[in-house]
C-alpha cells in the first residue's frame, strides 16, 4: 500500500486539533502590561476596549507582634483575556447564535450575527466580552486565530518579556506545567471550566488572601 501523502498528513492533524489553551504564571509577571498592548495593537481595539487586561491585586498589611511589626502584604497580577471555556455560557446566553466553538475549543463571534444585546457579557464570570459601541456589536479576544492558522503564536503570548505566557494544545500544558490551581478573586475554575492554567503567586496561596482587591478596577473597567 502506497504512503499517506505528507499533505494528507496535515490536513488530518489539523481535523483532529484538540483543545487550544492559555497559560499564565502569576510569579513571573511584573504587571508591565505589554502583553495587553500587543493585543491592542494586533486588533486595532479602540480606546475602552481591552481584551487582554492585567489585573493589579494588593492586598495584607502590617501586624505588631511585641516589639517588631511583621508584613503580610499582598501584591501579584494576573493577565486574563477571553477563556476559551469548555462550557461556554456566552454561547448559550447568545440568543442569536452569533457565539460559536470551533473543533480547535477556540470561541468566536460572527459580528453579521450579532445585535449587540450584550447578554453574553452579562453571563461571562471574567468579563471577557466587552460593546464595541461605534459598530455596536460585542467582541472579545479570538485567540488570534488569524496567527494559530499560519501556526504562530497569539500576539500576546510572543510579546511577554518575561515569557509568562505560553500557548498550545491543553493537555499537553497540563502535562508541562500542572493543572490550574485557583488564583484569587477569579471565579472558582467548576463554573465553566476555562482553557487556561494558572499557576498562582505566592501570595496568592496566602490565608489573608480574602482581603486582597482589584487595584485598578478603573483601568480595567469596561461597559
Amino acid at each position: 500500500m502506497p504512503s499517506t501523502p505528507s499533505w494528507r498528513k496535515l490536513n488530518y492533524i489539523r481535523i483532529e486539533m484538540k483543545r487550544l489553551a492559555f497559560y499564565f504564571d502569576s510569579n513571573a509577571c511584573s504587571g508591565c502590561k505589554t502583553c495587553q498592548i500587543a493585543c491592542k495593537d494586533k486588533n486595532d481595539l479602540p480606546v475602552g476596549i481591552t481584551w487582554r487586561r492585567v489585573y493589579e491585586i494588593t492586598g495584607g498589611g502590617w501586624k505588631r507582634s511585641g516589639a517588631a511589626w511583621i508584613s503580610n502584604v499582598i501584591a501579584y497580577n494576573i493577565s486574563i483575556a477571553c477563556n476559551h471555556c469548555e462550557k461556554p455560557v456566552c454561547l448559550d446566553a447568545c440568543p442569536a447564535k452569533a457565539i460559536e466553538k470551533g473543533e480547535n475549543g477556540i470561541v468566536t463571534i460572527d459580528r453579521e450575527k450579532c445585535m449587540g444585546c450584550k447578554y453574553c457579557s452579562w453571563t461571562c464570570p471574567y468579563s471577557a466580552l466587552q460593546y464595541d459601541e461605534e459598530n455596536g456589536v460585542m467582541t472579545k479576544c479570538d485567540m488570534c486565530t488569524d496567527y494559530v492558522s499560519e501556526g504562530k503564536n497569539p500576539a500576546c503570548v510572543d510579546a511577554c518579556p518575561a515569557r509568562t505566557l505560553a500557548f498550545g494544545e491543553y493537555d499537553a500544558l497540563v502535562e508541562k506545567y500542572g493543572a490550574s490551581s485557583h488564583i484569587h478573586p477569579l471565579p472558582d475554575q467548576r463554573m465553566t471550566n476555562p482553557s487556561s492554567l494558572i499557576t498562582p503567586h505566592k501570595s496568592a496561596l496566602k490565608e489573608q488572601n480574602e482581603s486582597a482587591i482589584i487595584s485598578n478596577m478603573e483601568e480595567i473597567r469596561h461597559e
